[in-house]
C-alpha cells in the first residue's frame, strides 16, 4: 500500500543525514518569495502555473496589499536526490530592513541559507545585512543570482558580459563573507562557481543553472539566451528546473543538522559542553534531554498561539509537558506539526534536527528555550539583532475602555517580535513603542490595532538618543545617607577601539559575571590594558564597569548592589534620562561599614548614583544621535537633486559611483531628519530615486544643537529645564 505524505516525512525526519534546514534571504524585491513559490511548486505542494503569482508564503493580508514580505514563513518539502528522499525545512524571510529582526530569528533555526541577489542590481545593502546575520549565527551561505532573464531582455548582454557580471557579484559576496565570517569559516564558506555553490536563473520563469549542471546536461549560455529571446522559457524550465538545481545544490553543499550542530551549539549556547544536555545537542541525540529554541510565535484565530521551534536534542511528542526555561513555567504541547506555509501537517512526534510548529505554549516568546519539566538547563543565547530600535512613538487608546485590549495586544506583539521595545513612560503614563523604522511600527503595531477595532492616538516619531561623555571626569565621592559608606568613582569616554569591538560583537556582553576571565581576555585582545581587563566587573549596554580598588573589606558582599546602581544610571543618564553608551566607570576606592545591615540597597545605590552623575556632568557630557548610512540610487542626471535632499537634512555624502546611467550615492543622515525623507526624495527625482539602509551608527551630536535637543527631550519627559 502506498504511503501518504505524512508517513514519508515522519520516516525522513528520523534520519538527520536526510534533513536540511535552510533560509532564503535577500535585499527587498530581489525575488525570495517568488523563488520559494517555485521550490514549493516543484515539490508538488502548489500548482506550477500559480508559482510566482500566488506568493504562497506571503499569506498575511498586509503582505499581499503592500507587496512585501513582513513575516518569516515556513514550509517543509520532500526532495528526491540520487534516488533518496530528503526533507527540506525552508524559511522564507523578509527583505525590508524594518523587518530584518525576523531574518535574525530565522537564522537561529536554520543551518544554511540561499542568499539571493538580483542579477541587474547586484549586491545591495540588505544583501550585506542578511549575510551578516547568517554568519553571526554560523549559518553557511550559498549564492543564487536571480532575474537573469532581465540581463538578456532589458540589458541585451552577451554571454561574456553576463559571465563578467556574475563574477563581480560572486566577488562582492565573497568579500562580505571574508569581512563577516569568523576566521575558521571564512575560507571554507566562500561560494565558488566551479564547485556548484553558486547558481543563477529566474525564480519567476522557474529555471536555474549551475556550472556542474551545465556540464552534466550540455546546456550553454547561448541556449539560455536563445530560449529566453524566443519566449520559450517553459522549455528551459523543463531542461533546468529551478527546484531540481537549487535543492540539489542545497543537499550537496549545506550541512545536515548532525554536522552543523557540532560547530553551531558552542556559538548559540553558552552552557557547559560536558553536561549531559551539552553532549546530547552536539551529538544530535533524539533520545536525549529535550533542548529546543522558539524562533517565532504567531497567533492563529483557531489554534491560539503557534510557536515555531528548532529542536537541537530530544523529541517533542503530542501531549507532552515542556518547561519554558526563561519563565520557569511548565505548559503542555497540545499539537506537534510541520509547516506547509499557512497550513500545518500534524504529527505524533518530531525528533531533534527539525523545525516544528507547536500549539499550546500560550506563554512562549521568540528566543525562549524549551526542555523537559524536571530538567535544569542553561538557556540559549538571546537572539540579538544587528540594529537597535531607533524610532519611538507613544500610543494611547482614544477610549479608556480599550486599555485592557491594548495591553493584551502589546504583550502579545512583544512576544512575537522582540525587536520591538515596549515600555511605559512613567512621567506621562503613555505607552512607548520603539522599532527599526516607521514602517516597522506601522505594520506590526498601528495597523493591526486598527484592524482589531482599537482606536489609538499616536505621537509623531521620537528619536532615541544615547548619553555619553567627551572627556574624563574627576574621582567623585558618593556618601551613603547614614554616612557609614563612601564610594569613589570616575567616569570617562570608552576607548573607540573597545567601543567598536562591542558594536561588532567581538566582545561578549551576556553573562559577564559567569565568564569574567574569557571576556576580560577578549577586551585585552581588542586593545584594553592587560591589568585593567583583569579588573572587569560588568558590561551593560556598551558601558564597562572596572573595579580598580585594592583589598577592600566586604566589597564582594556589596558588589551586586554597585552593579544594580551602575545599571540604573546607564538606563537613565543625568542629561536627559536617555540610555548611556560608550562609558568606562572606574570604582577607585571605597569604605564600607562592617555590619551588612548598614550597607543595604537604600544606602549603596543612591550613593553610587550621586557619584556617577556628578562625575559624568564634569566629563563634558553630550548626546550620541543615531545616523543611518544609506545607499541612494538615482539616474545620473538627477544626482544633484538627491544630494541636495541629503545636505538639506544635516546629511553628508560619503561616496558617489556611477554605472550604466545610474548613480549610487552613499550618505549619512541623522535619523531625526529622516522622517518624510522617502516622499521628498521621490518628489525631487520624479519617482526615480530610492534608498536602502546599509547600517545604523551612533555619533556625537553637533555642539551647536546639543543644548536645544537636551532641553526638548527634558521638556517632553516633564523634567525640569536645569
Amino acid at each position: 500500500m502506498a504511503k501518504d505524505k505524512s508517513e514519508i516525512i515522519s520516516e525522513i525526519m528520523k534520519d538527520p543525514k536526510h534533513i536540511r534546514n535552510i533560509g532564503i534571504a535577500a535585499h527587498i524585491d530581489h525575488g525570495k518569495t517568488t523563488l520559494s513559490d517555485s521550490l514549493i511548486a516543484g515539490a508538488g505542494m502548489m500548482s506550477e502555473e500559480l508559482a510566482g503569482h500566488q506568493l504562497f508564503m506571503d499569506f498575511d493580508k498586509q503582505e499581499q496589499e503592500r507587496g512585501i514580505t513582513i513575516f518569516a514563513a515556513n514550509a517543509s518539502m520532500v526532495h528526491e536526490f540520487d534516488d533518496q528522499d530528503y526533507l527540506i525545512n525552508l524559511i522564507d524571510t523578509p527583505g525590508h530592513v524594518d523587518f530584518s529582526g525576523d531574518v535574525t530569528r530565522a537564522m537561529r533555526a536554520v543551518d544554511g541559507a540561499i542568499v539571493l541577489t538580483d542579477a541587474v542590481e547586484g549586491v545591495m545593502p540588505q544583501t550585506e545585512t542578511v549575510l551578516r546575520q547568517a554568519l553571526r549565527e554560523r549559518v553557511k551561505p550559498l549564492l543564487y543570482i536571480n532575474k537573469v532573464d532581465r540581463l538578456i531582455r532589458e540589458l541585451k548582454l552577451t554571454p561574456e558580459q553576463m559571465q563578467e557580471r556574475f563574477m563581480r557579484i560572486i566577488r562582492d559576496v565573497n568579500n562580505l563573507i571574508i569581512k563577516y565570517a569568523e576566521k575558521e569559516y571564512a575560507d571554507k564558506w566562500l561560494v565558488r562557481v566551479e564547485d556548484g555553490s553558486v547558481a543563477f536563473g529566474s525564480g519567476y520563469r522557474k529555471w536555474a543553472l549551475s556550472i556542474p549542471y551545465m556540464r552534466k546536461t550540455g546546456i550553454t549560455f547561448k541556449d539560455v539566451i536563445e530560449l529566453t529571446l524566443a519566449e520559450n522559457e517553459k522549455e528551459l524550465s523543463k531542461r533546468a528546473s529551478i527546484h531540481q538545481v537549487l535543492l540539489d545544490m542545497v543537499i550537496r553543499h549545506l550541512p545536515n543538522p548532525a554536522e552543523a550542530q557540532v560547530y553551531r551549539i558552542p556559538k548559540i549556547w553558552f552552557g557547559d559542553p560536558e553536561t549531559q544536555v551539552g553532549k546530547d545537542m552536539i551529538k544530535l541525540n533524539a533520545n536525549g534531554i529535550l533542548a529546543a529554541v522558539v524562533t517565532k510565535v504567531v497567533p492563529d484565530p483557531h489554534a491560539g498561539l503557534v510557536a515555531a521551534a528548532r529542536i537541537f536534542s530530544g523529541t517533542i511528542k503530542r501531549g507532552q509537558e515542556v518547561m519554558l526555561v526563561n519563565q520557569h513555567k511548565v505548559q503542555r504541547v497540545q499539537q506537534v506539526a510541520i509547516y506547509k506555509g499557512q497550513q500545518r501537517m500534524q504529527m505524533e512526534e518530531i525528533p531533534a534536527g527539525n523545525i516544528v510548529a507547536l500549539i499550546g505554549l500560550s506563554d512562549a516568546f521568540s528566543g525562549e528555550t524549551l526542555t523537559n519539566p524536571d530538567q535544569v538547563i542553561q538557556s540559549f543565547e538571546a537572539i540579538k539583532h544587528i540594529f537597535e530600535p531607533v524610532v519611538t512613538k507613544s500610543i494611547e487608546p482614544k477610549s479608556p475602555s480599550d486599555l485592557p485590549k491594548l495591553l493584551t495586544f502589546l504583550k502579545q506583539v512583544g512576544r512575537e517580535d522582540p525587536t520591538l521595545a515596549i515600555s511605559i513612560n512613567e512621567e506621562t503614563g503613555q505607552y512607548l513603542i520603539s522599532g527599526l523604522g516607521e514602517l516597522h511600527l506601522d505594520a506590526k503595531v498601528e495597523r493591526p490595532l486598527k484592524e482589531k477595532g482599537i482606536d489609538i492616538s499616536t505621537s509623531p516619531p521620537i528619536v532615541v538618543y544615547r548619553e555619553t561623555v567627551k572627556g574624563e571626569g574627576p574621582v567623585v565621592e558618593g556618601v551613603s545617607s547614614n554616612r557609614h559608606n563612601r564610594f569613589f568613582l570616575s567616569v570617562e569616554e570608552l576607548d573607540p577601539k573597545i567601543m567598536q569591538a562591542l558594536v561588532d560583537g567581538k566582545v561578549r556582553q551576556e553573562h559577564v559575571r559567569k565568564y569574567l576571565k574569557e571576556i576580560g581576555r577578549e577586551l585585552y585582545e581588542n586593545g584594553m590594558e592587560k591589568e585593567e581587563s583583569k579588573k572587569l566587573v560588568e558590561i551593560y549596554n556598551k558601558n564597562i564597569l572596572i573595579d580598580a580598588t585594592k583589598g577592600i573589606q566586604y566589597l564582594h558582599e556589596t558588589i551586586e548592589l554597585i552593579i544594580d546602581a551602575f545599571h540604573s544610571i546607564m538606563d537613565k543618564g543625568p542629561l536627559a534620562n536617555e540610555p548611556c553608551s560608550g562609558l568606562k566607570i572606574r570604582l577607585t576606592d571605597c569604605k564600607l561599614h562592617e555590619d551588612a545591615i548598614h550597607r543595604g540597597p537604600s544606602q549603596v545605590i543612591p550613593a553610587i548614583n550621586d557619584a556617577l552623575k556628578t562625575s559624568m556632568m564634569k566629563a563634558k557630557p553630550t548626546l550620541l544621535e543615531p545616523l543611518q548610512i544609506m545607499r541612494i540610487d538615482v539616474p545620473d542626471e538627477l544626482m544633484g537633486n538627491a544630494i541636495s535632499q541629503v545636505q538639506n537634512r544635516r546629511g553628508s555624502v560619503i561616496n558617489v559611483e556611477s554605472e550604466l546611467g545610474t548613480t549610487n550615492i552613499t550618505a549619512r543622515l541623522p535619523v531625526a531628519e529622516m522622517f518624510g525623507f522617502e516622499a521628498q526624495l521621490k518628489s525631487a527625482t520624479g519617482g526615480k530615486g530610492f534608498y536602502s539602509l546599509i547600517d545604523i551608527v551612533f555619533d556625537k551630536i553637533p555642539e551647536d544643537i546639543r543644548l536645544h535637543i537636551v532641553n526638548r527631550i527634558r521638556e517632553r519627559k516633564g523634567l525640569p529645564k536645569e
